[in-house]
């Protein structure tokens, strides 16, 4: 039994080294004084400030941040009047789909807007790769508003209707402040799942926009560089900040109220 205790533990933290060990090989990388990354020289901060000074760079970021920032607004929006206004049985069944659109790869998602575009005769370029997140995006948004919703006493917004409140007044009082934390949650991880997205920008975003995700692929094709590792560090680093803040968020807003 303790042979099969060890022999188990040895699996999960060698697939936990296999994880993480290129990724510490990146970070330790980013601060090489070495331009062609093959042994390690000295340490700098070089490459970080080289990041400052890279126009191309910011461009991507900028149009990244705004197309996440598009993509939580308007995915927030859709995914709480849906959940709070779509009570029906037939309407409930869809959230299947939602929950369903997460066991689909990424690419096969990516690959079918990019044919619904075409059919349409939609030409790619900001609209389309917003509008490609937003769907990602509620597949996270409403199965997170959803349990933090059912779980609300309806008592409370049930005393608010026979004092005289309207739907509208419930909303914004009751309702509303109650999925805060849920919303708040949801909207940073769609804000960082669409920052580093990938393949729907590949497919949707066109040749008119960059991201920063495409930015880096096309700066990796020719191989990889020390301010690729300086920037993917920040990204890394971005990223845990806004994870922590996530769950940080889902812990508030399981307390009772």
């Amino acid at each position: 039994m303790k042979n099969n205790i060890m022999w188990l533990k040895s699996i999960v933290y060698s697939v936990y080294a296999f994880l993480y060990i290129p990724i510490i090989v990146l970070v330790l990388y980013s601060f090489n004084q070495n331009p062609y990354s093959q042994a390690w020289q000295s340490c700098t901060f070089e490459w970080y400030t080289k990041l400052l000074h890279t126009p191309e760079l910011h461009y991507a970021f900028l149009n990244s941040f705004i197309i996440a920032l598009y993509t939580t607004v308007i995915g927030l929006i859709i995914g709480t009047l849906f959940v709070v206004y779509c009570e029906t049985q037939y309407v409930t069944r869809l959230l299947n789909l939602f929950y369903s659109i997460l066991g689909i790869p990424e690419i096969v998602i990516a690959v079918a807007l990019l044919n619904f575009f075409s059919f349409l005769h939609v030409n790619l370029g900001f609209v389309t790769l917003i509008s490609g997140h937003v769907l990602l995006s509620l597949a996270y948004i409403i199965p997170i508003l959803q349990t933090r919703y059912q779980s609300i006493d309806k008592k409370l917004i049930e005393a608010a209707y026979d004092l005289g409140a309207t739907h509208t007044h419930a909303f914004l009082t009751i309702i509303l402040p109650l999925l805060l934390p849920s919303i708040l949650a949801s909207g940073v991880l769609v804000f960082i799942i669409s920052l580093d997205d990938f393949f729907i920008a590949f497919f949707c975003a066109g040749p008119s926009v960059q991201t920063l995700p495409l930015y880096i692929f096309a700066t990796i094709r020719s191989g990889t560089t020390p301010i690729i590792n300086a920037l993917s560090t920040l990204l890394l680093l971005f990223s845990c900040l806004c994870i922590m803040l996530f769950f940080l968020l889902q812990k508030n807003s399981k307390k009772d109220y």
